[in-house]
């Protein structure tokens, strides 16, 4: 049994007022994201407002936090490598030196990173925030995003905008979709 059988079963051995709490934590698993949780929980027969909305939640919610938490790692590391540059330049931390420039780690990541950075430069945070569903998860997406250095806010914004974006369109298809064959 995979992931999406486990989770179809899951919400139908609960009680209907948890089931929306289950399509939640199903649009909080990367790769099954927002799209998915609607599609098991519209197909478990929850309405597809409640659905959508649930898998929405749970999708916007997890790349909050990873979101979050990546900024505040690249903050964390940017400021250490600061002060390792300014003390072997012989000035004191906290002081500022004009032209000190801090070098990012170096791009020889995995595939995935190629397709991001490749992606993000012809696009921007808003092509990759809208496409991204096609390439990545929006949990690697907007992960990477924060690590490069984009503004929270301005992620967070996006991210919203495309989970409802594809989650809507989704659940949209999948209504069609039962509605012409039942």
């Amino acid at each position: 049994m995979n992931l999406v059988e486990t989770l179809q079963n899951l919400l139908g051995q609960v009680p209907e007022l948890l089931q929306p709490l289950i399509v939640a934590l199903a649009g909080a698993i990367p790769f099954v994201e927002g799209e998915g949780g609607a599609a098991i929980g519209i197909l478990g027969g929850l309405p597809p407002v409640v659905a959508a909305v649930a898998a929405m939640v749970g999708n916007f919610l997890t790349v909050a936090v990873l979101v979050l938490l990546s900024a505040g790692a690249r903050t964390a590391v940017v400021t250490r490598h600061r002060e390792k540059v300014l003390a072997r330049d012989g000035v004191l931390v906290g002081g500022s030196q004009a032209g000190t420039r801090i070098d990012h780690a170096d791009d020889r990541g995995s595939a995935r990173r190629a397709k991001f950075q490749r992606a993000y430069e012809r696009y921007g945070v808003p092509g990759v925030s809208l496409l991204g569903p096609l390439l990545l998860p929006t949990h690697f997406t907007a992960t990477m995003l924060a690590a490069s250095g984009v503004g929270k806010a301005r992620i967070l914004v996006w991210q919203a905008i495309a989970i409802f974006a594809w989650t809507t369109l989704t659940a949209l298809i999948i209504s069609g979709v039962l509605r012409a064959v039942v």
